[in-house]
C-alpha cells in the first residue's frame, strides 16, 4: 500500500449521488466546449485494432496491450487499444477533414501492466483529439496557443463546477505556465523528473512541460514517449527543441503534480524517421501506419488526449481515481482506502 496517498482528514465534497451527477455535468460541458474552441468534429473510435499495423499507441514501448484472437478471421490477433494517437491522424486523411478543423473521440482503453495508486487504473477513458494544420504552424508558438486555449476550457469548466457546488471553490491560476523540461533539468539536477514536476506544479499552479521524451543534458529523458506520433526531438535547422508536452496541474488533495493531458504536434516524415532511428525501431517504417505518413498520406497535425477521469477528480477534489470510475481493486486497497474515507466505485 506504499503506493497510495491518504489525505490527513479526507471527506470527499459529494455524495455517491452528487458525485455520479457532477461527472456527467463536466463531461457533458468539457467536450462541446473543447469542441467549439478547436473545431473539433466527433467520430465513434475502435475499442481494439489489429496487431502489426502500427496503428495502436505503444506507450513506452514496454507495455503489454491486451490481446485475443478473432475466430471469424483466421485467428487475427487483435489488441485493446493503450490510446488511438496514431488511429486519429488516419482518420483525419480518411475523413477528409480540412485543414484547421479535426476529430473528438471518447477513447476507452485496458492498460494491465498499470501500477496501480491514487490516479492509476486498469481502466483508461480519455477525450483522444486531432486537428490539421500547416507546415508553417508546425512551431513552439502554435503549439503554446493550442494548450493556452485547452487551458482556458479547464478555467470555465471549475467555475461552472463552483456554481454547481459552492463548497469547491476554484483555485487554477489565471494563466498556464509554460517551461522546458531541458530548463528544469538545470534548474534542478539533482532531482528526478517527477520531483522537478512537484516543484514547478506547486509554484505555478499550473504547467506545460515542453519536451517529453528527448534527451535531457544528464544524458536522460523527462519520460517516455513513442517514437511515431509527438515530435520530441531537435529539429536538424535547430529551430525547435521537441513541440509536445504535458498540462500539468497543482493537485492540492494530494499535494503532488497531476497530469492531465500529453500532447503534441505530430511528426512529420523527417522527424518519425529521425525518432525511429533513435529508438531503435526503424523496422516499423514497413508498418501500415508508417507507410502511409511516409508517402504523403495523412496530413500534418497536432493533437492529443485529456483524461476524463482524471478530469473530473481534479474538479470534484477527490483523492482516489476509483472516486471517479467503475474499476478493479485489490482488495487490501479497497479496504484501507475505506479506513480512510475514500469510498471506491
Amino acid at each position: 500500500m506504499a503506493k497510495l496517498t491518504f489525505p490527513k482528514g479526507y471527506k470527499s465534497y459529494l455524495t455517491l449521488m452528487q458525485t455520479e451527477k457532477a461527472i456527467s455535468q463536466i463531461k457533458d460541458f468539457f467536450q462541446l466546449e473543447l469542441s467549439s474552441e478547436l473545431r473539433l468534429r466527433r467520430v465513434t473510435a475502435p475499442l481494439f485494432v489489429l496487431r502489426g499495423t502500427g496503428i495502436n499507441d505503444d506507450l513506452n514501448g514496454t507495455e503489454r496491450a491486451v490481446s485475443f484472437p478473432i475466430k471469424d478471421m483466421n485467428e487475427s490477433v487483435a489488441e485493446v487499444v493503450h490510446s488511438l494517437a496514431k488511429w486519429k491522424r488516419m482518420m483525419l486523411a480518411d475523413y477528409g477533414i480540412e485543414n484547421g478543423y479535426g476529430l473528438y473521440t471518447d477513447m476507452n482503453a485496458i492498460r494491465a501492466d498499470e501500477e496501480l495508486d491514487n490516479i492509476h487504473s486498469l481502466y483508461v477513458d480519455q477525450w483522444d483529439w486531432e486537428r490539421t494544420m500547416t507546415k508553417e504552424q508546425r512551431n513552439i508558438e502554435f503549439l503554446k496557443d493550442i494548450v493556452t486555449r485547452i487551458y482556458a476550457i479547464l478555467k470555465r469548466a471549475e467555475y461552472v463546477i463552483f456554481e454547481n457546488y459552492p463548497s469547491i471553490k476554484p483555485i487554477l491560476p489565471n494563466e498556464i505556465k509554460f517551461i522546458y523540461s531541458e530548463d528544469l533539468c538545470q534548474q534542478y539536477p539533482d532531482l528526478t523528473p517527477k520531483e522537478r514536476e512537484n516543484k514547478a506544479a506547486k509554484e505555478f499552479g499550473a504547467i506545460f512541460i515542453i519536451g517529453i521524451g528527448g534527451e535531457l543534458p544528464d544524458g536522460k529523458i523527462h519520460d517516455g514517449r513513442a517514437p511515431d506520433y509527438d515530435d520530441w526531438t531537435t529539429a536538424t535547422d535547430n529551430t525547435h527543441k521537441g513541440l509536445n508536452g504535458d498540462i500539468i496541474l497543482w493537485n492540492p488533495i494530494l499535494e503532488s503534480a497531476y497530469e492531465i493531458s500529453s500532447m503534441g504536434i505530430r511528426v512529420d516524415k523527417e522527424a518519425l524517421l529521425r525518432q525511429l532511428e533513435i529508438t531503435g525501431k526503424t523496422e516499423c517504417k514497413n508498418l501500415l501506419f508508417h507507410k502511409r505518413l511516409l508517402n504523403d498520406e495523412l496530413p500534418l497535425s497536432i493533437g492529443g488526449g485529456i483524461g476524463q477521469s482524471r478530469l473530473c477528480m481534479f474538479f470534484l477534489r477527490k483523492a482516489h481515481i476509483g472516486e471517479i470510475q467503475s474499476s478493479i481493486w485489490p482488495n487490501e486497497m479497497i479496504e484501507e482506502c475505506k479506513k480512510n474515507g475514500i469510498v471506491l466505485l
